[in-house]
């Protein structure tokens, strides 16, 4: 498999699966490894359903906005300092390594935060999940990537982002299933200790990556792990094939062991490579999927559904949805292939944002008027300070939401179930809200009512289920093979440190462009972005399906352009007219 590249001759979602009677080894290391993909997942979801018990303990984090953005957003910083630090660790101490110690962050990080006394300890436990979820998130897929053969390679990479999306999905359901234990928050974050010690014991047991050990001059232990993965025809190709790559580098550089910065740019191969990798990883931040996945219930609330629950609800069908589309991709990757998949993947999430752009348009120029007689019929102390002062009677719903004075402001729709009618503009607060809904109203603080907030919850489903199978797992795979053995953890170190800076702006700067410019707006901006991320992919992604791990860097050093994406790669022929498998496409 590993010897050059081969066509699409059944289905290798099938065929990955049923290697588990032909080769369980295999599926054993890649599901031992995507562990990592789980904790990943739960560590980055758990926290949102976590922070409202966290702010019923500790008073000065519910009375403190700063330090609850502080404790959420501490994870990403630790992961971009795990990222940068776990690709330098790969490359010393290796694949193996790296898992175990990643899994030791995350023991620890659970730890302190279940046995938390105050908001400090929790930002500590934080900052240690953090460097895991990083150490993880670039690790996890190259160990799988490394141990997997060609034709299904690509299927068990998938498995690692199924397993990030489904640990998301498990935080969510974890998190209703503790609001009614004692000590609700500490056992959601202290739960994450479990699948740790896991693959901690199950990693013991395994091996370190085959081209690793290779690369590190352990020909023998890399044979030997290579013949359980092999076929005995295969495997002398790809023992081959490395003793090749690695031959190379030593002629070019005459050393296997020195990497530096001024390497990797003057080699063409690695350059277009961080390219590509490194681009792929940012545009699956901008075109805004933690915007999604973190703030789904906020924008439930913006289209018009005041209930909490209902937005809840959405988490769980957003992560859910998240999920089911990781299974997508596990069975399409190696069929249809990587850049297929992307730019299928980002033309849906193109349309579906163009939906939200327009869907939240149309709620906000069209959301009901306040009635100077409905907000009299609450106690004048209660209207709010900006209404009572204005001189305008062309006042409404948003209008309400966005005033300014001493107090926040909140609508109160209409009673007898026509939400579009006029309603009332008052102060926001919990006495007002209760009063509201004592009158059978429902009371809005984010978002209008509108006629339109299916189409929101549409617009919302459509761009999960386009994003998960392409934009969400692509890139991952990409990173894992794309980069020369001697360079791999160094590269996929930075691509992982690009994507996690680059969530770290986007989820920070979400509700507060909604503020400054309208939700409208804030989509299309993520649209226009991902336009860009579409021709990016078009123009500096090659297509790596089914080819050899050192196959991917020749095709690199003579790399073409290639917009008919659609096409089949075309593959050179020796000079016995044989097929060589070497794609000469990009």
């Amino acid at each position: 498999m590993e010897g050059g590249a081969h066509e699409f001759d059944g289905s290798t979602f099938k065929e990955c699966f049923s290697l588990s009677w032909r080769n369980p080894y295999v599926l054993r290391l890649a599901f031992s490894a995507g562990i990592g993909g789980l904790l990943f997942g739960y560590d980055t979801g758990v926290i949102s359903g976590a922070l409202l018990y966290i702010r019923d303990d500790f008073g000065s984090v519910d009375r403190n906005t700063w330090l609850q953005e502080m404790i959420v957003s501490m994870a990403v910083a630790g992961a971009i300092i795990g990222a940068a630090v776990g690709g330098w660790t790969t490359d010393r101490f290796g694949r193996r390594a790296s898992i175990l110690v990643a899994d030791f962050l995350f023991f620890a990080g659970a730890a302190i935060m279940a046995s938390a006394t105050g908001p400090a300890q929790l930002v500590v436990g934080r900052v240690f999940v953090g460097l895991g979820v990083g150490m993880a998130s670039m690790t996890a897929p190259l160990y799988i990537s490394e141990a997997s053969p060609a034709r299904i390679r690509g299927a068990l990479v998938s498995t690692n982002g199924f397993l990030i999306t489904g640990g998301q999905f498990l935080a969510y359901l974890i998190n209703l299933a503790f609001t009614k234990a004692p000590g609700t928050w500490r056992w959601m974050l202290g739960v994450a200790a479990l699948p740790a010690v896991v693959q901690f014991a199950l990693m013991l047991a395994l091996p370190e990556s085959p081209r690793w050990l290779y690369r590190k001059g352990r020909a023998d232990e890399a044979e030997a792990i290579l013949r359980r993965i092999y076929s005995a025809e295969e495997v002398e190709r790809e023992i081959e094939e490395l003793k090749e790559s690695v031959a190379a580098e030593v002629r070019e550089r005459g050393s296997s062991e020195k990497v530096s910065l001024a390497a990797l740019l003057r080699t063409a191969s690695v350059r277009r490579g961080l390219v590509a990798g490194v681009g792929l990883q940012v545009f699956q931040q901008l075109v805004g999927i933690n915007t999604v996945m973190y703030y789904s219930p906020t924008i439930v609330q913006l289209a018009g559904f005041a209930s909490n629950q209902t937005a809840l609800a959405l988490s769980l069908v957003t992560s859910g949805l998240n999920a089911l589309g990781s299974i997508v991709s596990i069975y399409f990757i190696d069929r249809t292939g990587r850049k297929k998949l992307l730019v299928i993947s980002l033309v849906g999430v193109i349309l579906s944002l163009a939906v939200l752009t327009a869907v939240f348009h149309e709620t906000t120029s069209h959301s009901p008027a306040v009635s100077a007689a409905e907000t009299a019929h609450f106690d004048a102390s209660l209207t709010c300070p900006s209404y009572r002062s204005s001189s305008s009677s062309s006042w409404d719903c948003t209008r309400c939401l966005k005033a300014a004075g001493s107090s926040e402001c909140g609508f109160c729709a209409s009673g007898g179930g026509e939400l579009l009618l006029p309603g009332a503009c008052l102060v926001s607060n919990n006495t007002v809200r209760d009063a509201c809904h004592g009158e059978g109203r429902l009371w809005y603080t984010r978002g209008c009512p509108s006629r339109y907030g299916w189409l929101a919850l549409l617009g919302l489903a459509l761009y999960i289920i386009f994003f998960s199978p392409g934009m969400g797992t692509v890139p991952w795979i990409v990173n894992s093979e794309i980069y020369p053995l001697r360079y791999r953890g160094v590269c996929g170190g930075a691509a992982a440190t690009a994507n996690w800076v680059s969530n770290l702006a986007v989820a920070q700067s979400f509700l507060s462009l909604t503020e400054a410019i309208g939700t409208s707006w804030t989509f299309l901006i993520f649209g226009a972005l991902s336009v860009a991320a579409l021709a990016f992919v078009l123009v500096c992604v090659p297509e790596t399906k089914g080819l050899p791990i050192e196959e991917v860097e020749k095709m690199l050093e003579r790399r073409e352009l290639r917009l008919r994406f659609w096409a089949p790669p075309r593959h050179d022929v020796d000079g016995n007219g044989n097929d060589s498998g070497k794609n000469t496409g990009v």
